[in-house]
Formats: structure tokens, C-alpha cells, sequence
């Protein structure tokens, strides 16, 4: 089978058009970015599949222009268990991107939409949009509330505290990023109303992103080499929150092996090896042990890049580590809280 087989369910059909809309969307701006910044060069295709396709898979677009783009990807996918009764979940359609800018002075982004269906008929939205500069622009980071507040009406002040516990960093005393937005196992009850904010949020993310990008590229042309220092630092604590604390990341790589490089093509192209390693003497145990095995995993060169066979490496390792330790998967991020719209609807 060379080509995904995708979920029957009407539910599902319609997030994953969704998703698969809201990647269309942003490659076709972040392309736009290329035209005008870069060397005009477009993310490219890759296609990934879930047990020969019997399952499902995905498509990740990733960035082929370096003049503008560090590393970044828009991965979008379904995986569904129509032919398994044994299983318990149905199908999950996401999409999730994180954008790494070249530039120190423009932020990063991550945003995530994805529907999960199970087949007692119960399903939940995760919405979430995080903007991670490695030098803060207090305008970028207000631009980016404001519109998200907008987008989210009712929902944001319970989204913007579930996303400020989710991307915590205790043991560095701060957050991943400036503003943070995430709703969890949300489910009103409604699921055109949840479809129709799903939407509304992933198009503001993208949209204001793109509008933040475009200005800081614009205007923060001359940035110096202590900007890139503060940069290459802050995209190593980015590696060491989503390898230590990221639940997503971590659920995805213990399921399957088979999109190793795509769940992680959010790390950052380098990271500072030695500031990695020094924060093993913060970590509880075991995640200590998570910490030397992944540093294990770099190449002994600082700046060190992360590579493909690194992302592998790295995926192996974690598993190993979970497999051993499967009670330190409670130690990992959580944003720990329900909507009032849910509770009232279960």
C-alpha cells in the first residue's frame, strides 16, 4: 500500500480537512516570506505512513530556505484504527508546525490543532499557539495575546493559564516562551461550535505570526553575534523542553518509530552542548538519566547541530529511557486544568 487509508468518520473528515486547510495556509505565507526576504525557495513535501499507509500517515513541509528559515516545519497527519476493534481510539487529525527564523531578533512559533476521536464516540479538540522569541519584543508578544484573545472570546483566560503551566520549566525557574495559549481535552458539547473555534484560533496563530514575522524581518536587519549567542542559548533550553517535558512529543515517539524525523523537526538546527549538559545537575531523578543519554546522542562539537540521524538517535533514547522509567512520564508537562465548558458537559 503506498497511499493512506483515512477515517470513515464524518468527524474526523472534517478536522482533517481542517487541518490540512490551516497547512495550505501557512506554507502559502511562509513561501510569501521566502519571496520577499530569502532566496525564494518553498517548503517541500514529505510524506510519512502509518503501517503502509493501512493506518494512515501524514505530510510535513519543511523549510529549504536558509536565508530565512533556521529549521522549521508544517506537519500535518490522521491515524485511524477503523479496521482494529481492539483498539480504543479511533483516529487523531493534527497539525502542527513550529517555526525556528534565522533572524535572533524574530521569534519562533509553535501552534498545534488536532481532533481525537474514540470509538465509544467521545472526542476532544488540543488548541495551542506559543510564541518563542529568543530575544522578546513586547510588541510582538502583545499583538500575538491580543489576537488570540480575540479569536478565543470566552475561552482565552483558561487557555492562556493552561499554556503558561504546560510550558513551564521548573527546574530553570521560566517559561518556554512570552505568551502561551492551550486548551486541552476540550469539548464543549458542541462540536460544530469546538470546529468552528479550532478554526478561528489556528487561522489567528498563523495569521499574526506571519504579520509578526514579516515586520521583525523587515525592520531588525542588523542583528549582532551576541543576539545569535542569546539565540544558539535559547534554542538549546527549546530542545530541552520539548525532550524532557513535552507530552505530545513524547507520546508520539513511544507509539511508533515510523516518523522519528518528523516528530522532531521541531528542534532547532544547533544548540549549545555544553549548556545542555549542565543542567543534568538540576534534574530529579530519573530524568537525569534522560538528560546524559540524550546529550550522549550530540555530536561533541559545540555549536552542535542536530541532524537527521541525531532526531533518530534521539527518538531511540527516549524510548529506552521511558520503557525503563515508565513512572517519569507523570514528571512531564501537564496543563493540569479543564475548561469550565467541559466539566459541565461530561
Amino acid at each position: 500500500m503506498t497511499q493512506k487509508v483515512l477515517s470513515t468518520s464524518p468527524r474526523a473528515q472534517r478536522a482533517y480537512q481542517l487541518v490540512c486547510e490551516l497547512q495550505q495556509r501557512f506554507v502559502a505565507k511562509l513561501d510569501s516570506i521566502s519571496a520577499q526576504f530569502g532566496d525564494n525557495r518553498p517548503y517541500l513535501p514529505f510524506e510519512w505512513l502509518r503501517d503502509a499507509g493501512r493506518h494512515g500517515g501524514g505530510t510535513r513541509y519543511m523549510a529549504s530556505d536558509a536565508r530565512v528559515y533556521n529549521r522549521a516545519s508544517v506537519n500535518t497527519s490522521q491515524v485511524q484504527y477503523d479496521d482494529d476493534a481492539a483498539k480504543a481510539l479511533a483516529s487523531a487529525s493534527a497539525i502542527s508546525t513550529i517555526i525556528h527564523p534565522i533572524n535572533p531578533l524574530a521569534p519562533s512559533v509553535h501552534i498545534h490543532i488536532s481532533w481525537t476521536e474514540m470509538k465509544s464516540g467521545g472526542g476532544y479538540w488540543r488548541m495551542m499557539a506559543d510564541l518563542n522569541p529568543a530575544i522578546p519584543f513586547e510588541a510582538d508578544k502583545s499583538l500575538f495575546q491580543q489576537s488570540l484573545q480575540q479569536a478565543a472570546g470566552a475561552q482565552y483566560l483558561e487557555a492562556a493559564a493552561q499554556g503558561d503551566r504546560y510550558f513551564n520549566i521548573p527546574v530553570l525557574g521560566r517559561t518556554r516562551g512570552v505568551t502561551h495559549f492551550y486548551l486541552e481535552n476540550y469539548n464543549s458539547g458542541d462540536f460544530e461550535t469546538d470546529f468552528n473555534l479550532a478554526r478561528t484560533v489556528g487561522c489567528a496563530a498563523i495569521d499574526t505570526y506571519i504579520e509578526i514575522l514579516n515586520n521583525a524581518l523587515a525592520t531588525r536587519t542588523a542583528p549582532t553575534p551576541a543576539d545569535f549567542a542569546q539565540q544558539l542559548d535559547y534554542h538549546t533550553l527549546y530542545f530541552f523542553q520539548v525532550l524532557t517535558l513535552d507530552r505530545g512529543t513524547t507520546s508520539g515517539l513511544l507509539v511508533h518509530d515510523e516518523n522519528d524525523v518528523g516528530i522532531l523537526a521541531s528542534l532547532p538546527a544547533r544548540l549549545n552542548r555544553e549548556l545542555l549538559a549542565a543542567w543534568q545537575a538540576k534534574m530529579p531523578e530519573p530524568q537525569d538519566q534522560l538528560l546524559k543519554n540524550m546529550v550522549a546522542c550530540l555530536p561533541p562539537v559545540n555549536p552542535c547541530p542536530v541532524e537527521d540521524d541525531t532526531k533518530r538517535a534521539l527518538a531511540q533514547a527516549l524510548r529506552s529511557h521511558y520503557r525503563a522509567h515508565p513512572e517519569a512520564i507523570d514528571m512531564q508537562a501537564s496543563g493540569n486544568s479543564t475548561p469550565p465548558t467541559v466539566a459541565n458537559h461530561r
